[in-house]
């Protein structure tokens, strides 16, 4: 019964290893794209000030136009 459970452990490693390395590429994907988006809302922001334009108006939502929904806390 010992090698049974020592062979089940073994066949679901690479499994964990592999969920593991994806989750991490795909989390440092996601925040290396928020930090480039950032950075360039903070150049476009001097930009627009240096050349007397107002703020850029706020985001809208990619597909209809709508502005983001504000996420409560409140159930």
């Amino acid at each position: 019964m010992d090698n049974f459970w020592v062979a089940a452990f073994w066949s679901i490693i690479p499994t964990v290893v592999v969920l593991g390395l994806f989750i991490y590429i795909l989390r440092s994907v996601v925040h290396l794209d928020r930090n480039e988006r950032r950075a360039y809302a903070k150049v476009e922001a001097q930009e627009r000030a240096k050349r007397g334009l107002p703020p850029a108006p706020a985001r809208t939502h990619p597909l209809d136009g709508r502005a983001p929904r504000k996420l409560s806390r409140e159930g």
